[in-house]
């Protein structure tokens, strides 16, 4: 009886590890997606501002800021609406950020896009990592430094909403920006994404 019982409990401890972990879902490779990074190239991708963006190991990788000013990874094409999922691996000082529907394909900032940041050392950590910057304050903030994560983010019409390894973090409503590139930053530390797929809405 204890080793059915010792058995039972392995098994679900085992279950219980295999769903805490981030993960996919299918429909993110299924109908409608878009694999805007396929763990081999970021041709698919602008470059804006000045840092050492290249692929290791099927990840995007910086972590050497070159110029004075955060870098970014610009989609070549505009969105409206649309589910967008990230997998990320953030070191513990690292700022960087999902940004959306940006205006200016050559000046990207939080006051031309919508953000949702990366940034668990930020000096206001209510717009820390899991908040959307300037919008929508996070509190308690999540920590994503040295770990894979994943971004779950859908944006339709009006509204907004950020998921960070499945729990809901922020939830906007703001017309501001109605459609704009897709961008990944790197402003400090070391930042990687291992996936990023998009399916229009």
């Amino acid at each position: 009886m204890h080793r059915v019982s010792r058995a039972v409990t392995l098994a679900v401890g085992v279950l219980a590890l295999v769903f805490a972990i981030p993960h996919a879902a299918h429909a993110q490779s299924g109908p409608g997606w878009v694999v805007l990074f396929d763990g081999k190239s970021i041709d698919n991708w602008n470059k804006v501002g000045e840092t050492n963006w290249r692929v290791e190991d099927g990840a995007i990788v910086a972590d050497k800021r070159t110029g004075k000013t955060p870098a970014y990874l610009l989609t070549k094409e505009k969105y409206k609406d649309f589910q967008v999922y990230v997998e990320f691996w953030s070191s513990d000082d690292a700022n960087s950020g999902i940004y959306m529907r940006c205006q200016d394909a050559e000046k990207v900032t939080d006051r031309t896009c919508y953000e949702a940041n990366i940034f668990d050392k930020r000096k206001d950590p209510t717009y820390g990592t899991g908040a959307i910057v300037h919008y929508v304050e996070v509190d308690p903030m999540p920590k994503a430094g040295g770990k894979w994560n994943t971004y779950e983010i859908t944006v339709k019409g009006r509204h907004i909403v950020v998921t960070l390894n499945g729990a809901k973090t922020a939830e906007l409503r703001n017309g501001l920006f109605a459609e704009g590139f897709l961008g990944l930053q790197h402003g400090e530390g070391v930042i990687k994404f291992r996936k990023v797929a998009i399916k229009p809405l």
